[in-house]
């Protein structure tokens, strides 16, 4: 097996195809939707602020303020919309790093109230990607192979990291089913708060019913966090990214939680689409037997 990181992420050598081609495209659209999206969305937010809770990232370093109770921010979300497509319909070089610094601060602003969230981690990233390799990289295969392996990097470092946090943080009690059941229990509280009812699905019921099943379910959860380091190998990945996706699904299941832009872009990036395309295309371009 190669081990190469450089190989195995961004493929410099390989030879294109059209599957890769169209594939590589469809992530940069996400990468852009999925941007478009949250800075709309954050910028609606902030309108509506007033207070810094708690300066995260780049808002330790400027004013924030500037943005809360003010057109600010929905300008900033326009002129990220603007850069956005201009790198995407026209292939400017710069245009995504303008456009992913809006992000940062959008984002600094949004979660100025000492809410951090997870959900626009790796759709951020991915944009992030093809912000560095538009500025990088003059040759634009090179450059959106360069985006692509830095989203699988993202997402290993990621999910991998948030494995160690968790050990670190309370070591291997982590994955014990009574922390399950507690945080089960807390959505169960805010369920009730907002419909009055109180309906289990069957894997909740499952995990509160048995001790050995909630742990089971935490087991998973960790060792698949702790091996997603795995996606950054061709030969492992799509197995791994399949497990992911399932540990997402599970979080849905279990605590009602849902990271949907993770979730999208797990499907987009955890199954070979590329090959899927170039085998479909190769089938139809096959010439038909002739019939004697």
């Amino acid at each position: 097996m190669n081990w190469s990181l450089t190989d195995n992420l961004f493929e410099f050598e390989r030879p294109d195809t059209t599957g890769q081609r169209v594939f590589r495209r469809a992530v940069e659209l996400f990468a852009v939707a999925s941007s478009l999206y949250l800075a709309w969305s954050w910028a609606s937010y902030i309108t509506r602020l007033s207070d810094v809770v708690l300066p995260l990232g780049i808002a330790r370093y400027m004013d924030i303020s500037i943005l809360f109770g003010s057109t600010t921010a929905p300008a900033l979300a326009a002129v990220l919309t603007g850069f956005g497509l201009i790198g995407f319909w026209f292939r400017n070089r710069w245009a995504y790093a303008v456009a992913f610094l809006i992000l940062v601060v959008l984002y600094a602003a949004r979660f100025s109230q000492g809410e951090i969230p997870h959900s626009a981690n790796l759709a951020g990233m991915t944009f992030l990607g093809f912000a560095l390799g538009a500025a990088v990289f003059k040759n634009r295969t090179f450059a959106d192979r360069f985006a692509v392996g830095f989203a699988y990097f993202s997402l290993g470092l990621g999910y991998t990291s948030a494995a160690f946090v968790k050990l670190i943080a309370t070591g291997l009690s982590w994955p014990d089913g009574r922390h399950l059941w507690m945080w089960i229990n807390e959505k169960a509280v805010d369920e009730i708060a907002r419909t009055g009812v109180l309906v289990l699905n069957p894997v909740q019921e499952i995990a509160l019913s048995s001790h050995t099943m909630a742990t089971g379910l935490l087991v998973f959860g960790l060792v698949t966090e702790f091996f997603a380091f795995l996606t950054w190998y061709k030969r492992t990945r799509y197995v791994v990214m399949q497990l992911v996706l399932g540990l997402h699904i599970g979080i849905y299941l279990a605590m009602d939680i849902i990271f949907m832009l993770s979730m999208v872009e797990l499907v987009l990036l955890g199954l070979p689409w590329a090959a899927l395309i170039d085998y479909a295309r190769d089938r139809r371009l096959q010439p038909t037997a002739a019939v004697s």
